[in-house]
C-alpha cells in the first residue's frame, strides 16, 4: 500500500513510502519483563546489557507520567511495537541494502549527501541499523563510529559499559527508563584526543514501520582537544495510529573540547516525540546544538548542557514550526558547575494553524560557578489568530557573581512586507513563506548548505499545510 504525506508538488517523491506489514521479525505490543527478555535474546546482548534492560523495566513501572510538557492521553505502550527489524543486516556497501529500503534513503538524499558532504553516514530504518559506513582518511585518524551494538559486543565494549546512560539515567524520568528498557540501534562515536573533523558525520533515522516505536541511543565522546560536528536527521511517514520516538543522546565534551550537534526532525503528526538530549562539557569545552523541529503530534524536546568544567560553554539554536494538530514544547536547559562558564540560548518558534508551541529555557548556576553569564533570547510568530505560543523560563541563581539575562518577542507577519514582496512580483504565499523562512534564519546558516536547503523546503510545505 502506497501512502502520500505531501500534496504539493515540492520533492514530493522523498516522503512516497511503502506500508511495512511483512517485517521479519516484530516484536509483539506492549511492555512487559518477558517482551524485554526477548528483546534482549534477539539482540544477543551481553548479560549487564539484559539486566539493565530488566531494572530500566522496573523503574518506568515505579515512575509516573511528567506533570511537565502537553498530554500525551493518546499514547497507549499496550499498542505500541518496541521493536521492528526490517528485512536486511547492516551493510557498508550501498548497493546491498535492500531495494525497497534503500528506494526511501535515496529520495531522502542520504547517499547524496554523503557523497558530497559526510565524513561518515549511518541509516537506521525502523529499530536498526541497515547501512554504516565512514571514510577510510577519517577511519585512519582513529576516528571510531560504529552503530551502539558493534560497539557494545566488540573492541570498545568496556567504553559502551563505562558511559551508557550514566550522563541519563534511567532514574531521570519515565521516558529515559522506558528507553533503557527497549533501546534499539542508533551510533557509538569517539574522536581521539586533538582530533580535528572538518567535515561532519551523520546519522538519519527512518520510524517506516505502523504503530511502532523508535529508541535509538547515540553515544558521543569527544577526547581532549578534539573537535566534530554531528549532525542527526528523522523522518517518519503518517499512519492513523500513535507512533513512538523515545531515542536517548550522550554526548562528553572533554577538555579544550569542541562538539556541535545539528538536529532536522520531521516526523509525521501521529509521532509523539519523546526525545532526551544531554551533554556534560569538562574545562575549556564547548557544545552547540542546531535545532530544526517540523512534524510530530506531541513534541517534548529540551536538550540539557552541565558546564562541569571551568571556562567552558554552551550555545543553543532552534527554530520549532507547530502546524495545525501540533503541540510542541520545546526548549534548552544549562547547568553552570565551573567558573567563568557561559551558555547562549536562540531560539525561533512559529506557529499556525491552531498549532501550540512552547520554549521552556532552564538556566541553573550553581554556587560555585562565580563568574558565569548566560543570556536566553525566544522570538515567537504566529501567523493566525487560532494559534498558540508562550515562553516559559525558569532561572535558579545561587551565587551573586553572575550576568544572566532574557528577553522575549512575539508577533506576527508585517502586512506591509508581504505587500512590498508582492509589488516586486512574488505571490502572496510565497512572499508569506519567505518571511517565515527568513525569521529561522538563525538555524539554517548554521547548518551545511544541503540541510539548509531541505530546512526551507520544509517551511514552505509547513506554510502550505501539506505535511502529514
Amino acid at each position: 500500500m502506497e501512502e502520500k504525506i505531501y500534496v504539493d508538488d515540492i520533492d514530493r517523491s522523498i516522503y512516497d513510502i511503502k506500508d511495512v506489514e511483512d517485517d521479519d521479525f516484530r516484536m509483539e505490543e506492549g511492555l512487559t519483563a518477558d517482551i524485554i527478555k526477548k528483546l534482549s535474546e534477539e539482540k544477543d546482548d551481553p548479560d549487564w546489557m539484559k539486566e539493565f534492560r530488566l531494572e530500566s523495566l522496573k523503574i518506568y513501572n515505579e515512575l509516573k507520567i511528567p506533570d511537565w510538557g502537553p498530554s500525551i492521553e493518546g499514547l497507549d505502550m499496550d499498542h505500541i511495537a518496541t521493536y521492528v527489524r526490517p528485512k536486511s543486516n547492516m551493510e557498508n556497501t550501498w548497493e546491498n541494502v535492500p531495494q525497497d529500503i534503500k528506494d526511501t534513503f535515496e529520495r531522502l538524499g542520504i547517499p547524496q549527501a554523503e557523497r558530497k558532504s559526510l565524513a561518515g553516514v549511518g541509516a537506521q530504518y525502523d529499530s536498526e541499523l541497515v547501512y554504516h559506513n565512514v571514510k577510510d582518511e577519517v577511519a585512519e585518524q582513529g576516528v571510531i563510529y560504529t552503530d551502539m551494538e558493534s560497539a557494545m559486543k566488540g573492541e570498545y565494549a568496556d567504553m559502551v559499559k563505562e558511559y551508557f546512560m550514566k550522563l541519563v539515567p534511567p532514574s531521570d524520568h519515565k521516558f529515559a527508563a522506558l528507553h533503557g528498557a527497549v533501546w534499539s540501534g542508533g551510533s557509538f562515536v569517539y574522536v581521539p584526543k586533538n582530533t580535528e573533523l572538518s567535515i561532519p558525520l551523520q546519522s538519519y533515522f527512518r520510524l517506516n514501520a505502523k504503530g511502532a516505536g523508535q529508541f535509538e541511543h547515540t553515544l558521543i565522546i569527544v577526547d581532549e582537544g578534539a573537535s566534530l560536528h554531528f549532525i542527526e536527521g528523522c523522518s517518519a511517514p503518517k499512519y492513523n495510529v500513535a507512533n513512538l520516538h523515545a531515542g536517548c543522546v550522550e554526548l562528553y565534551v572533554k577538555k579544550n573540547a569542541k562538539l556541535r550537534y545539528s538536529t532536522i526532525e520531521n516526523w509525521s503528526k501521529n509521532m509523539y516525540n519523546l526525545n532526551t538530549k544531554r551533554a556534560i562539557v569538562e574545562e575549556g569545552g564547548s557544545v552547540e546544538w542546531v535545532s530544526g523541529s517540523f512534524g510530530s503530534h506531541v513534541g517534548y524536546l529540551y536538550p540539557m548542557s552541565v558546564l562541569k568544567g571551568d571556562n567552558s560553554r554552551m550555545e543553543f539554536t532552534g527554530v520549532t514550526f507547530a502546524g495545525n494538530g501540533q503541540n510542541l514544547d520545546t526548549g534548552a536547559k544549562v547547568v553552570h558547575i565551573g567558573k567563568n562558564t557561559s551558555s547562549y540560548m536562540n531560539t525561533r518558534s512559529i506557529s499556525k494553524s491552531g498549532g501550540i508551541s512552547t520554549f521552556r529555557s532552564s538556566v541553573v548556576v550553581n554556587k560555585s560557578a562565580t563568574g558565569t553569564k548566560s543570556a536566553v533570547s525566544c522570538e515567537s510568530l504566529m501567523l493566525d489568530s487560532e494559534s498558540r505560543s508562550d515562553t516559559i523560563p525558569a532561572m535558579d541563581i545561587r551565587t551573586k557573581d553572575a550576568d544572566v539575562g532574557h528577553e522575549a518577542k512575539i508577533g506576527s507577519i508585517s502586512d506591509d512586507a508581504v505587500f512590498y514582496l508582492m509589488s516586486r512580483g512574488m505571490s502572496e504565499e510565497d512572499a508569506r513563506a519567505l518571511i517565515v523562512s527568513g525569521f529561522a534564519d538563525n538555524v539554517s546558516k548554521e547548518l551545511p548548505l544541503e540541510y539548509a536547503v531541505e530546512m526551507n523546503n520544509l517551511i514552505r510545505l509547513e506554510m502550505k499545510g501539506s505535511i502529514g
